[in-house]
């Protein structure tokens, strides 16, 4: 004996069938899942209106953003960058930077001023 009897040939077919309609009634509608509005409250209307799409309030608060987001790394990192290197590793001037500063002693001049450092007083009083 090969193949189906016809009774097993129906009940194949309609369990494909329902299966088929099974499968096709699991698709949603665009408009389900179907649910009462919400009510919202004083707060949440309030901030519905700023938060829908092209709004003012939206549009420039991006444009902020962006310019700050500019700003800070087009402008700012690379700006501090740069003066930290010339600052540090490329500025060749006289005190410029001061790694180590020179001993003053009694009747030496400094050289950014001019003045003389006066003699230290003489006074044992305290030994």
């Amino acid at each position: 004996m090969s193949g189906y009897t016809p009774d097993e040939k129906l009940r194949v077919e309609q369990v494909w069938k329902l299966r088929r309609q099974w499968l096709k009634d699991q698709e949603l509608s665009p408009r389900e899942p179907l649910r009462p509005p919400k009510a919202l409250g004083a707060v949440e209307k309030f901030w519905a209106g700023f938060v829908e799409p092209k709004s003012l309030w939206r549009l420039y608060t991006y444009k902020t953003y962006r310019g700050g987001v500019f700003a800070l790394t087009r402008l700012l990192i690379p700006a501090w960058v740069v003066h930290y290197c010339v600052k540090y590793h490329i500025a060749k001037r006289p005190y410029g930077i001061v790694e180590l500063k020179p001993k003053l002693f009694p009747g030496d001049t400094i050289m950014e001023t001019g003045e003389v450092v006066p003699d230290l007083p003489e006074t044992h009083a305290h030994h």
